[in-house]
């Protein structure tokens, strides 16, 4: 007996497979068929109020003082900021060459991410949360969420082990930790930097070497 043509089972799965395919394309057609002009209305309705309250969102941004990166001038303002937004990223300083260059990124972030406050603290200024929050090796961004330090970014390791990481590498971390909205492909179009020259030593205590 002989066996079935496998050309034959082949084009039958083949055309199984476009039918299936065809039949969902009609069932949309269909679906969209059934949209009546209310319907239609409702839809835009709802867009409408889905940009209002995003606007209303980033109006609300802006008066907290998102889109820029600014300094926290002492301790106790650092409460208020915390509490002021859902999520922050905190830059504790120093005033050295690794911290100038995460300063550089950070700027540039706030202006990408509208949704989330950049802000920097002087390190050796703010004793209290240094020692409360551990903060050891400079710099170090504290990522906080609905106010309480749910990540940290220590140093430049994360980041390459370099002080010539892209701002795409700092994006994509604050990603990771949910500090920021970021949906696929950077926001940035920066390049990826192949040259790793410089390594950045990470300081063991506050007396590291400063640059000016």
């Amino acid at each position: 007996m002989a066996s079935p043509n496998l050309q034959d089972i082949i084009e039958k799965q083949v055309l199984s497979v476009a039918k299936a395919v065809e039949d969902k394309i009609d069932e949309e057609i269909a679906a969209l068929d059934r949209l009546d002009l209310d319907d239609i209305e409702a839809l835009r309705e709802r867009r409408l109020q889905q940009m209002k309250k995003m606007a209303e969102k980033r109006s609300r941004w802006i008066s907290l003082g998102h889109g820029e990166y600014t300094e926290i001038p002492s301790e106790k303002d650092f409460f208020s900021v915390v509490k002021a937004s859902d999520r922050v990223v905190c830059h504790f300083y120093r005033d050295n060459w690794p911290c100038k260059v995460m300063d550089k990124h950070m700027s540039i972030l706030a202006k990408q991410h509208i949704e989330t406050r950049f802000v920097k603290i002087h390190a050796e200024k703010s004793p209290f949360l240094a020692e409360k929050l551990k903060i050891v090796v400079l710099p170090t961004l504290a990522l906080i969420k609905n106010t309480k330090v749910d990540d940290y970014v220590v140093g430049f390791d994360e980041l390459g082990g370099t002080d010539e990481f892209n701002t795409e590498d700092l994006e994509e971390r604050l990603a990771k930790a949910q500090v920021i909205f970021f949906e696929g492909e950077s926001s940035l179009n920066s390049s990826k930097s192949s040259a790793q020259t410089r390594s950045v030593r990470q300081s063991e205590s506050h007396d590291s070497s400063d640059s000016d």
